[in-house]
């Protein structure tokens, strides 16, 4: 039977009867043994189902799992972990777990997709919820497959929200929806591995369904896999640099990239920094692209090296923006524009125009409650010409090197 402290109170939260082994039962049986006591440690009545217990003073913490927790606040189907030795047990409330879980009336359909556990809290600071996640990308769904779909995905799944752990995942495992598509796709060691893609805004709120916050994105599509179709130069400051910085690194960029024949927009990446992205006609494959991407940004490092690196050393970032081409490889993915970030603020990746860039304050300034303010007007990505990286633009990179 177990509680958790709640005020001051032990609240009774429910039995657990399974994920015990023999060597378990021995050793709770001997931290029992110095905790017995006559009467129960709960504060007011108990159900049936603890009639006739052996009651121990409520020192041992445990580690459960669970499905949910029931209208009553106790818990569903619970499997006994281990014991933590980590934490007291004064410390331990589970009021937060119950509380959302009763929020959790009944599953809703949004979107056309069964949506479970709608009013669990994801975001706790704002207060918004996996169903509050869910009508998002059915909001912007139409806007964010245009930069998504159908490219290999990896999903940043965080199934308990901000307070619980957050995973990678590119391979679709169990029980994804049908919206979530799988693509066979030939890695550098010549193994073919199953990726992910979607091309439906069923397929958007299938991942939100598994906990999905962020969707990242590859540079190419899958019908023409080796031949990308957008450049992305990551600004990522060291943490002593303020938002100026950032945002003058990434006019420079534009400026180079312009010097080349190349156009671009700025994306606010809904952390810290900026991307540079650059539209491509797809006439060149990955080694062109990472070539181009890597020789630009060491070339701009070189000519300022107080300000800017191209390398990922932490030593060399050291007041400096990293100019991280990197994004530029085969199998490497950069974060979907109008994707939620998974960090307080519930913070969005938002497209801008550079002269919006120019009077941005920070790059989390667009978030899940605001950015679909933005549906109505034009993606400042889709403004920008496609270029191919060509025999021409490469003679400009060298002319651009030289000077």
């Amino acid at each position: 039977l177990l509680g958790s402290y709640e005020d001051g109170a032990l609240v009774y939260r429910g039995p657990v009867g399974t994920g015990f082994d023999g060597e378990d039962f021995d050793a709770l049986s001997t931290e029992f043994k110095a905790l017995t006591r006559k009467t129960p440690p709960f504060d007011g009545d108990l159900p049936s189902e603890a009639d006739g217990a052996n009651w121990v003073t409520p020192k041992l913490v445990a580690e459960v799992e669970y499905t949910e927790f029931t209208g009553e606040g106790r818990i569903r189907h619970g499997a006994y972990k281990g014991l933590r030795e980590d934490k007291e047990a004064t410390q331990v409330s589970a009021r937060c777990e119950a509380a959302t879980d009763r929020e959790d009336e009944s599953d809703q359909d949004i979107g056309g997709v069964r949506i479970s556990s709608t009013g669990r809290l994801v975001y706790p600071d704002e207060k918004l919820t996996k169903g509050d996640v869910a009508r998002y990308y059915e909001a912007v769904a139409e806007r964010l497959l245009t930069h998504a779909a159908d490219r290999p995905l990896s999903l940043l799944r965080a199934p308990d929200g901000l307070k619980g752990d957050s995973f990678f995942q590119k391979h679709a495992g169990k029980g994804f929806p049908d919206g979530v598509k799988s693509l066979p796709i030939r890695e550098k060691d010549g193994e073919t591995a199953d990726y992910m893609y979607v091309t439906t805004a069923e397929g958007l709120l299938g991942a939100a369904q598994m906990g999905t916050l962020e969707f990242h994105i590859w540079g190419s599509r899958r019908d023409r896999i080796d031949k990308p179709d957008r450049m992305v130069f990551d600004l990522d400051p060291d943490e002593g640099l303020g938002w100026e910085a950032v945002r003058q690194a990434a006019e420079e960029v534009r400026a180079g990239l312009e010097a080349c024949g190349l156009g671009s927009a700025p994306m606010l990446t809904g952390g810290k920094g900026v991307h540079v992205v650059v539209p491509l006609r797809r006439v060149a494959e990955w080694d062109t692209v990472k070539f181009f991407s890597q020789t630009f940004a060491h070339v701009l490092a070189r000519r300022t090296p107080d300000r800017y690196t191209a390398t990922m050393s932490k030593a060399k970032r050291k007041g400096r923006v990293f100019i991280d081409w990197l994004r530029n490889e085969r199998g490497a993915t950069a974060i979907a524009p109008w994707s939620l970030r998974a960090r307080p603020g519930a913070a969005v990746a938002m497209p801008v125009t550079w002269d919006e860039l120019a009077k941005t304050r920070g790059a989390d300034a667009w978030t899940m409650t605001s950015a679909p303010d933005r549906l109505s007007g034009p993606c400042p990505l889709a403004t920008v010409e496609a270029r191919g990286i060509t025999a021409s633009v490469v003679e400009a990179l060298e002319a651009f090197s030289a000077d």
